[in-house]
C-alpha cells in the first residue's frame, strides 16, 4: 500500500500528480533538435554505401558539386587531414567516421554534402552514391562463420588483429558447475537465439553543431541521453584541434524517445561538427526514418546454449550458459568496461541456484556497430529471457506446473541481502507474493482448468509466466564506469527567496517525466509544493556532470542525490530557523514543510520563511543563500522485479495468435509517482511484446537488409496491443535514500519470456519446447504443419 507523507498541495511521493512536461508536449510545443533555427545554417546529408563490404574505387564529388546550393563534399580522405577520420566507442574500440579505403557494412556512411537547403543536400547525396565505384567482396553475416579459419580479417586497423574474435569473458565456478550437471538427475538444454532489433524511437537521431570562431567555441544541440559524456567525447576526439573540453556545449534538448540508442556517438555527430568548425556555420543533420532503422547501433543478436540442472524433485542446482555475440563491425555497446557483456550475469534470476557458469565470446561481423543497451539494463533482457525460458523447459520435462516449480526455487525473503551464485548482492525481494497476486489476479486455477478442457476440443491456449529479477542503477563506481568516467549522478538544487526552487540534475529525460518526479523528490524532502519546483536537464554549460539516463538509472542514482542535495539544505535550514526562532537546533523538530520547536508546535518557521531569511535575516557569519549539490554514488544496484502471466489462444487452423489477457505485478520499491509508474510499465510492456511477437532485422547472405524500413520492420501500435493489467507489490530498497529502485525496463525484460512461454505451453502437448522470438504466425504454422495439425 502507498503511503503518502505529504498533502496533495505539496505532492511528496506517493501522489499521483499529473506530468509537468505534458502542458508542451500536448500541445505541440516541445523543442526538439530538429526546431532548432539558426541565421545562415547550413544542411548535411550522408551518402551510404550499398553493400555490406567492398573497396572504395573512387568517389567523384564534382556531381555533387555542380549541384547549385552545394557548398562541401566531405570523405574520409579529408577528415584524415585533420585526424578526424576514425572516433572510438564507449566500450574502447574504434569506428570509422568516412572510410578511406573499405565500407565495412551495408548503409554506412562513405561521404557527406554540405549545402544551402535541406533538399538539396538530398538531391547531392543521390547524384554522388551513383557516382560511387566499388569492388565488393563476400561479407561475414553469420558470426559462427565469422570465427572459421579461413575467414576474411574485418579489422587488419588494430595491431596484432589476426582474427575476428574481440573479446571471451565468463563468471561463475565452472569446476562446481560441472560436478552439479554431472551428478544432476535431469539437466535440460536448449538453443536460444534472440534476434538483433533496433530502438526505432520516434525521433531519429540528429544535430546542430555550431562553432563560433569569434569566441572558439561550439556548441552542439543533439539527441543525446547522456551529454556530459558525449561533451567529453568530443573533446577526446577533437581535442588536438582546439576543442577542448571548456570551449563544448552540449544541449540535449527535448527527445523522442532514446531507448538506449541515444547514447552512443555516431559518425554524423562528428561530421557535422567537423564541418562547422571547418566552414564557421551552423551546420544541422537530422537522419531520415531508413537511415536510423538501417546504419544506428542495434541490440541483441545473441545464441545462447542454455542448460540448467536439478533434482528429480524440482530444486535447481546448476545453470550453464554459452553465449555467440555478434557485435557487428565493431562493438559500440555502451556497456561499463568492466562488464563487456553487460549485466548479463544476473542470468541465474530469481531463484536460489547455488552453482553457475556463463561465458560469452563476442565476434565482429558486416553488420553495422553495436550494440546498445537497449530497453534493458545492460543486456538483462536476454539473461532474463534464458532463465525464464529454461524454467519452463525444466518444468515441462519435470511434468511440474511452472508456477509451483518457481514457488519452490525462489530466493526466499529471508534470504536477503542475497549473494547469487554470479557475484551480484540483491538488495531486497519477495518473489512469492508478486507471483501469487498475479495468480489471483489471472485466475490461473481456472485458466489451466480451462486449457485442459479445450485441449481435449483441439483447441490451442498457452499460459506463459515470467518471474523476472532486474539489475538498474549503475554505478558504484567502483565497479561502473563508461570511458573511464565513473557512473556516479548529480542534483543541484536552488531555493530562492520566495521559497520556490530550481533543481538542475545530470541524466536526461527522453519521456520518463522527471520534471514531475524530481520536482516530487524534492518536495517530499522539502516540503515546498512540486509545481513550485523546476527542473532542467540535458545543457552541459549549465548542469553538474552527470552520466546521463539509461538503464533505469535516473531515480536510483539522481533521484537519490536529489535527496541527499536536500538533506544538505534541510541541514542549513535547521541552523536559521534555530537563529529566527531563538532556541538550539536540538531543539527544533522537521515536519514536511517546516520547523517546529519540541512541545510548542505553535512556534515554527515554514520553508518559506526560512528561505526569505537565508536572503535577508541570516545568523551573523552564516553564507548566505539556500543551495547545495550532490553527486551520488550509490553502494549497490538496485533489483526491482515482477511477475507477468500471458495468456495466449492459437488458431489451429492459421496459426493467428492473439493475446487475451496480461497480467503484470511490478515491485520497484517505494514509488514517486503511482500514475507515471503505470504509465511506463504500459509502455514498457508494449515494447516487451514488440521483440517477443514482431521484431527482427533480417539480413540476406550479402548482407543486404531485408526490412529496412517500417514498412518490413514490424512493431505493435495499439491495435496490436492487448489490455494491460497492472499491480505491485512494495519491497523498499535498504540503501536508497528513498527505498526507491527504478522501474522504466522491467516490462521490457520481464514481457517477452512470459510471451514465449504462453506459445509454448500452449503447443506444449505436441512435444513443442521451444521457439525463438519473435513467435510469429509463420514459426507457429510450421509447427503445426509438421505435428499434422495443419494438413
Amino acid at each position: 500500500m502507498i503511503m503518502c507523507k505529504t498533502s496533495k498541495e505539496i505532492g511528496g511521493m506517493g501522489h499521483s500528480l499529473k506530468r509537468k512536461e505534458d502542458a508542451r508536449f500536448i500541445r505541440g510545443l516541445g523543442k526538439y533538435t530538429d526546431d532548432v533555427q539558426l541565421p545562415g545554417m547550413l544542411y548535411m546529408d550522408i551518402a551510404r554505401s550499398p553493400f555490406a563490404y567492398a573497396k572504395i574505387k573512387s568517389i567523384d564529388k564534382s556531381v555533387a558539386m555542380e549541384i547549385p546550393g552545394v557548398l562541401a563534399v566531405i570523405t574520409g580522405e579529408d577528415l584524415k587531414q585533420y585526424n578526424l577520420h576514425w572516433m572510438p566507442t564507449l566500450m574502447s574500440d574504434t569506428q570509422m567516421v568516412l572510410p578511406t579505403d573499405t565500407v565495412m557494412y551495408q548503409a554506412q556512411e562513405v561521404a557527406a554534402v554540405i549545402a544551402t537547403d535541406r533538399y538539396i543536400a538530398a538531391d547531392a547525396v543521390q547524384a554522388l552514391e551513383n557516382s560511387i565505384e566499388y569492388d565488393s567482396m563476400r561479407p561475414i553475416i553469420d558470426p559462427h562463420k565469422a570465427l572459421d579459419a579461413d575467414a576474411p580479417l574485418l579489422r587488419p586497423d588494430k595491431d596484432g588483429k589476426t582474427d575476428n574474435h574481440i573479446w571471451h569473458w565468463q563468471t561463475g565456478d565452472e569446476e562446481a558447475t560441472e560436478k552439479a550437471f554431472s551428478e544432476a538427475e535431469v539437466v535440460v538444454k536448449e538453443q536460444v537465439y534472440i534476434p538483433r532489433i533496433h530502438v526505432a524511437s520516434i525521433e531519429t537521431c540528429g544535430c546542430v553543431a555550431s562553432y563560433e570562431k569569434a569566441e572558439g567555441k561550439l556548441t552542439v544541440w543533439m539527441t543525446t541521453q547522456a551529454p556530459h559524456a558525449i561533451r567529453t567525447v568530443i573533446a577526446l576526439v577533437a581535442g588536438h584541434v582546439g576543442l577542448s573540453e571548456e570551449r563544448i556545449r552540449v544541449i540535449s534538448p527535448d527527445i523522442g524517445g532514446g531507448f538506449g540508442g541515444k547514447v552512443p556517438v555516431y559518425p554524423g555527430y562528428v561530421i557535422a561538427i567537423a564541418a562547422s568548425f571547418l566552414i564557421g556555420k551552423p551546420v544541422k543533420w537530422i537522419e531520415d526514418r531508413s537511415e536510423n532503422l538501417q546504419a544506428d547501433s542495434f541490440a541483441r543478436d545473441y545464441h545462447m546454449t542454455v542448460e540448467l540442472a536439478s533434482t528429480k524433485e524440482g530444486k535447481m542446482t546448476g545453470l550453464r550458459i554459452k553465449t555467440l555475440a555478434d557485435h557487428g563491425y565493431t562493438d559500440a555497446a555502451a556497456n561499463p568496461s568492466k562488464f563487456p557483456s553487460g549485466l548479463f550475469s544476473i542470468v541465474t534470476g530469481s531463484y536460489d541456484i547455488p552453482t553457475a557458469f556463463t561465458e560469452m565470446d563476442a565476434v565482429y561481423t558486416n553488420k553495422p556497430p553495436g550494440g546498445v543497451a537497449y530497453r534493458c539494463s545492460f543486456r538483462v533482457t536476454e539473461a532474463v529471457h534464458a532463465i525464464e525460458r529454461i524454467t519452463d523447459v525444466l518444468a515441462q520435462k519435470l511434468g511440474r506446473d511452472p508456477a509451483d516449480l518457481r514457488f519452490q526455487n525462489f530466493i526466499q525473503k529471508d534470504q536477503f541481502p542475497y549473494r547469487s551464485a554470479l557475484g551480484w548482492e540483491y538488495d531486497s525481494g519477495d518473489y512469492a507474493p508478486a507471483l501469487r497476486k498475479a495468480m489471483d489476479m489471472v485466475g490461473y486455477e481456472e485458466l489451466r482448468k480451462e486449457q485442459v478442457e479445450k485441449r481435449a476440443r483441439g483447441e490451442l491456449m498457452g499460459i506463459g509466466i515470467s518471474s523476472f529479477t532486474e539489475i538498474v542503477g549503475a554505478g558504484p563506481s567502483k565497479d561502473f564506469d563508461i570511458l573511464g568516467i565513473k557512473m556516479f549522478d548529480s542534483a543541484e538544487v536552488r531555493i530562492h527567496p520566495t521559497g520556490k526552487a530550481i533543481a538542475r540534475f545530470g541524466t536526461k529525460s527522453q519521456g520518463q517525466g522527471h520534471e514531475t518526479t524530481y520536482a516530487q523528490i524534492l518536495a517530499e524532502e522539502l516540503g515546498i509544493p512540486a509545481m513550485h519546483i523546476q527542473i532542467e536537464e540535458g545543457d552541459t554549460d549549465t548542469a553538474p556532470y552527470g552520466l546521463g539516463t539509461y538503464a533505469s538509472r535516473s531515480t536510483p542514482t539522481a533521484g537519490a542525490a536529489a535527496a541527499k542535495a536536500a538533506h544538505k539544505i534541510r541541514d542549513k535550514a535547521r541552523k536559521i530557523a534555530a537563529y529566527l526562532l531563538e532556541v538550539s537546533e536540538e531543539d527544533l523538530e522537521w515536519e514536511p514543510g517546516k520547523f517546529f520547536v519540541k512541545g510548542a508546535p505553535e512556534r515554527s518557521k515554514t520553508i518559506q520563511d526560512i528561505a526569505f531569511a537565508a536572503y535577508t535575516n541570516h545568523p551573523q557569519g552564516m553564507e548566505a543563500g539556500l543551495e547545495a549539490t550532490h553527486y551520488y554514488d550509490p553502494p549497490n544496484l538496485t533489483f526491482p522485479f515482477g511477475s507477468y502471466i500471458c495468456v495466449m489462444d492459437i488458431d489451429p487452423k492459421t496459426a493467428e495468435m492473439k493475446i487475451r489477457r496480461f497480467v503484470a505485478i511490478d515491485d520497484c520499491g517505494n514509488i514517486i509517482n503511482p500514475m507515471i509508474v503505470t504509465g511506463q510499465i504500459h509502455g514498457g510492456l508494449a515494447m516487451g511484446i514488440a521483440p517477443a511477437m514482431y521484431e527482427e532485422l533480417i539480413y540476406d547472405d550479402d548482407g543486404n537488409i531485408l526490412n529496412g524500413t517500417f514498412m518490413d520492420y514490424l512493431l505493435p501500435t495499439s491495435v496490436e496491443t492487448p489490455n494491460w493489467e497492472t499491480g505491485h507489490t512494495i519491497t523498499p530498497s535498504p540503501h536508497h535514500p528513498l527505498g526507491a529502485k527504478g522501474v522504466a525496463e522491467s516490462p521490457t525484460v520481464g514481457a517477452p519470456p512470459a510471451v514465449a512461454n504462453a506459445v509454448v505451453d500452449a503447443l506444449s502437448h505436441l512435444g513443442v519446447t521451444h521457439v525463438d522470438i519473435p513467435v510469429t504466425p509463420f514459426k507457429v504454422w510450421q509447427i503445426l504443419k509438421e505435428k499434422g495439425v495443419i494438413s
